[in-house]
């Protein structure tokens, strides 16, 4: 997810949509990791991604896929999975502030339990509540196919995944739980290494501009 952060393009937010829900970046801030002044840093980078092909202020499955890859029409069962958790709303985009919290997870000030609930729900790709091998198999598979240059044939994958299984399937009952997740994730933090972004702390650096957005206080 670090290539989100790419070069700054200044486009026009799209006016939310009228009602009393839409927490303000205040509420965001003190609802999330995040402080006011990264939510409002947060919200030019949420413009460059909402406007990078439909223009219209909320991010589409495709706009999310390519921050991600930087190619179009790019997309796997990483990318659907995290966008679906992204899409609070189920209404097949992400606006602003579903876009913060979820983003909050990924901030080095987040909790290792909290990043660690986030991970599961992304394994669990049929959310069944538990972590299925086929579940593993099938995202180590995406993983792999995007990329190449790491060597790894059908025979070792599997070796992995059952090692996985034998240290972290504590019931012996063929999948992880939550709780066996949570085990597994204290006694290795490091599978989880992908669910903090450094960069998230210098998003005031990066997206200066907020500073003379005609809103902030």
């Amino acid at each position: 997810m670090g290539n989100c952060l790419s070069n700054t393009k200044h486009h026009v937010l799209a006016a939310e949509p009228p009602g009393d829900n839409i927490p303000t970046h205040e509420q965001l801030a003190a609802q999330t990791h995040f402080s006011v002044d990264e939510v409002y840093a947060l919200e030019e980078l949420f413009k460059d991604l909402s406007n990078s092909i439909h223009r219209d202020g909320v991010i589409h499955k495709d706009e999310f896929a390519y921050a991600l890859f930087k190619a179009q029409n790019h997309s796997n069962i990483f990318a659907e999975k995290v966008f679906e958790l992204f899409d609070t709303k189920k209404n097949d985009v992400i606006g602003f502030d579903e876009f913060v919290f979820a983003l909050s997870v990924f901030h080095p000030k987040a909790p290792v339990q909290e990043k660690a609930v986030f991970a599961f729900r992304i394994y669990d790709l049929d959310n069944t509540g538990h972590i299925e091998r086929g579940e593993i198999q099938r995202f180590l598979a995406a993983l792999l196919k995007d990329n190449p240059a790491i060597d790894l044939d059908d025979a070792h994958l599997s070796a992995l995944i059952d090692n996985t299984f034998k240290e972290a399937d504590l019931a012996g009952d063929g999948h992880i739980s939550p709780d066996e997740w949570q085990i597994l994730v204290q006694k290795h933090p490091n599978v989880i290494s992908y669910m903090t972004l450094p960069v998230l702390k210098e998003l005031t650096k990066k997206y200066p501009s907020f500073v003379f957005n005609e809103n902030r206080k």
